[in-house]
This record gives structure tokens, C-alpha cells and sequence, in this order.
């Protein structure tokens, strides 16, 4: 079973980015986005990939986000 792990800080993005880890994406408590990866991050913004051309622009202030770990 996957545990789940909510990503607040720098260090939390970076390290699901440099690791790879599959994250969902939450927003008004809805999932926006699943099973995608970290490619980028700012204080203001997380983009994630999920597919070769699908980039997706996520606001940290609105949106939750959670790493997947087996």
C-alpha cells in the first residue's frame, strides 16, 4: 500500500524532484493532478509533468501537494 506525504517546504519539492517521486495535486480539496512528477518549482509556482508534452502550472498558495511512496 502507498503512504502519502503532504510537501509544505523547499527541501520537500526538492527532494520529490531530485528523487523522482510521483505526487497528486489537490485543489478545494478536489485531485487536479495524479501520478506526476516535479520538474520545476519557485516560491510562487510548482510545475509538474505528467506525460512528454504535458506541463502543468500548479500555485503553491492554492493548491496542496502530496508524494507518493511505496
Amino acid at each position: 500500500m502507498a503512504t502519502t506525504r503532504e510537501l509544505l517546504t523547499d527541501a520537500d519539492f526538492q527532494e520529490a524532484e531530485q528523487k523522482k517521486m510521483p505526487i497528486r495535486v489537490f485543489r478545494d480539496d478536489h485531485l487536479i493532478d495524479a501520478l506526476t512528477y516535479i520538474v520545476r518549482f519557485t516560491d510562487t509556482t510548482i510545475i509538474t509533468q505528467s506525460d512528454v508534452s504535458d506541463m502543468t502550472y500548479h500555485s503553491r498558495r492554492e493548491c496542496q501537494f502530496y508524494e507518493l511512496r511505496k
